[in-house]
């Protein structure tokens, strides 16, 4: 799945913008606060209709505009071309449409590329809580095994389902149906617990590979700290009988998947804890590599890699094997503030996109600049 195309209308700094993005590797570069990452945003909304930065979505609106929108052209591997557009209001649901039909979820939909995306924010997954990391897992599972998408969502069912009960077992309600939601909590806990065990599994040893690579040093590990290593589901829903009283006392289920960890490893040690914030980033991105590598070995495909502000924190020899890692295979876009960072990017098969102001110029294998935003359509989100 190749994405050919972003167009963006009223997206955070960019009152239109419309650029073409090459097979392989794309670099956008400016000053600081020229709209760099507003750019890099704009593509990772448009193929999954949120932003990979902010839960508030009134912020990805450009200053003074009512609406805006993002449509991404994109072509499969048996070379039909799809549209995917995202039209965002404040107030309002978004208007999500693939080739032209509506859709209820951009995720699901056939068309769309998978994507990685690399930002200094996001260090929020290797130091911040656990569940950051137990969603970043589960979309893991499902990029790697669509159908497995399933399990996390009847987990989560069956989750609020006992913890309703819980709540009128609390106020005196009786308990005689209690164990037959265990029981489902745990058949679905079982099947979640080891589609994300697999997972782990399947990208663990790549991710020690690219973390040596990267330069961080000691011995690397990628665990998977499962709350409950019970057997099978009736081992696990005797152990939510053992905590039913203390689990009524508190109001939730405390026990299970929805507790469950993904730990970072130097020297058996997390790098949530003891790692600097420079060998934090490095795990983030040998994460992502790795994960990257693993996808296309399952589905065929690298995801789209997006990486912000990354070239910066390596040295020359990091840079030039970051370039190789993800140039071998896929599409990659990356941000730099100096063209001199990353190796390569005078290739006259690299996509060059300087950004100035919140507006583009494109550089396409050493043609002319042109103003991205040129003749993109006026139309109002519908």
């Amino acid at each position: 799945m190749l994405v050919r195309r972003l167009r963006a209308r009223d997206f955070r700094t960019y009152a239109a913008a419309d650029v073409r993005l090459g097979p392989g590797l794309t670099v956008v570069y400016g000053g600081n606060g020229a709209g760099k990452t507003n750019l890099l945003e704009a593509l990772y909304f448009g193929c999954t209709a949120r932003s990979c930065r902010t839960s508030n979505e009134r912020e990805v609106l450009r200053f003074g505009a009512e609406a805006g929108r993002v449509e991404v052209s994109t072509t499969d591997d048996s070379g039909y071309e799809h549209e995917l557009f995202v039209g965002f209001q404040p107030g309002e649901d978004k208007r999500i449409r693939v080739d032209g039909a509506p859709v209820e979820r951009l995720l699901d939909a056939p068309g769309r590329p998978l994507v990685s995306v690399f930002l200094p924010e996001r260090l929020e997954l290797v130091k911040g809580p656990p569940a950051l990391r137990r969603s970043h897992l589960d979309a893991l599972v499902t990029g790697l095994w669509p159908a497995r998408a399933q399990t996390r969502r009847q987990y989560s069912a069956a989750l609020g389902q006992r913890n309703a009960l819980l709540g009128r077992l609390r106020a005196g309600g009786s308990r005689a149906s209690i164990a037959a939601w265990d029981l489902e909590l745990a058949r679905h806990g079982i099947a979640l617990r080891d589609d994300r065990s697999r997972a782990v599994g399947v990208v663990a040893e790549r991710f020690v590979a690219v973390a040596r690579e990267l330069g961080l040093e000691g011995e690397t590990e990628l665990r998977y700290r499962p709350r409950s290593t019970a057997p099978d589901p009736e081992a696990l829903a005797a152990e939510l009988a053992e905590r039913l009283n203390s689990d009524v006392e508190r109001g939730f289920t405390q026990h299970g998947p929805h507790r469950d960890d993904l730990a970072l490893l130097r020297d058996g040690r997390e790098l949530r804890v003891y790692g600097s914030q420079g060998e934090q980033r490095l795990g983030l991105l040998a994460l992502l590599l790795a994960e990257r590598e693993a996808l296309a070995e399952e589905r065929g495909a690298a995801p789209l890699l997006l990486l912000d502000d990354v070239m910066s924190e390596l040295d020359a020899a990091r840079r030039e094997l970051l370039v190789d890692r993800v140039a071998a295979v896929g599409q990659c876009l990356v941000t730099t503030t100096d063209l001199a960072h990353v190796p390569g990017a005078a290739a006259p098969d690299v996509v060059r996109l300087a950004v100035a102001r919140g507006e583009v110029l494109q550089e396409p294998g050493g043609d002319a600049l042109r103003r991205a935003g040129r003749g993109v359509d006026p139309a109002v989100v519908e």
